[in-house]
């Protein structure tokens, strides 16, 4: 399956938190758009593995992706090393995707910023002819997406664009919600609290995007990096 927009990211919630609104914009826009999580999130103080997979499926239907995949590389300690470029290089070529979205380059979660160098790598490595994989058998072709973009996330980074994402808030927060065992869930039962389960992180996840949203005159923006200078065809297109 060819996808128009490719988000992948480290963690299960990552693709939700940072890009929800693009996503849920493009699927209702007709794009195909897919998830690949790197890990399982199994080092994560809340939930397990299983039940995070299912919160995965269960966010993935609320924004309408055409494919969400888990590369189950180790949470915490995967590395920029053959074997799991190799991954990534892999499902680069089998969904072939235009625009790539991953983690924010520096973050305070290591994860991110290790994640983002990996994929970068990784993208550049898919394209060469001569690093020779397969899929079920079947060789794959070179292939590199046109363009590569980072996630902003715990971290503030200037975004070089913004998107307006006004009319899919809702869906990003469902989105993000989906994630029971880690979002917004108080102190109603026996698990550890941590940096994003208190309700406060989801008001400060919508006071970004609203200052990201007033920067360009709308309600709602989502902001991401780019590691090269963005052109446009027309000026009076921008905002």
């Amino acid at each position: 399956m060819k996808l128009d927009l490719l988000v992948m990211t480290v963690h299960p919630d990552d693709a939700e938190l940072g890009a929800g609104g693009v996503i849920a914009k493009y699927v209702a826009e007709g794009k195909t758009v897919g998830i690949v999580d790197l890990t399982l999130g199994e080092l994560g103080t809340r939930g397990t593995p299983e039940i995070r997979a299912q919160e995965a499926q269960d966010a993935a239907e609320i924004l309408g992706v055409a494919v969400r995949e888990n590369l189950k590389l180790r949470d915490g300690f995967f590395q920029n090393n053959e074997e799991h470029q190799i991954a990534i290089i892999k499902a680069i070529r089998k969904y072939q995707p235009e625009i790539v979205i991953t983690n924010a380059w520096e973050d305070r979660h290591p994860d991110h910023g290790r994640a983002s160098k990996l994929v970068n790598d990784a993208l550049f490595l898919a394209g060469l002819r001569r690093i020779e994989t397969e899929l079920d058998g079947i060789s794959q072709e070179p292939y590199r997406p046109r363009l590569q973009l980072q996630l902003i996330q715990d971290k503030y980074i200037n975004p070089d664009i913004l998107i307006d994402i006004t009319e899919y808030w809702d869906i990003k927060e469902r989105s993000i919600l989906a994630y029971t065992s880690q979002f917004n869930v108080g102190n109603d039962d026996d698990e550890p609290q941590t940096y994003i389960s208190n309700p406060d992180f989801m008001d400060s996840t919508k006071a970004r995007a609203h200052e990201f949203g007033r920067s360009i005159q709308v309600k709602y923006a989502e902001g991401f990096t780019s590691r090269k200078i963005l052109g446009v065809r027309d000026l009076f297109e921008l905002y």
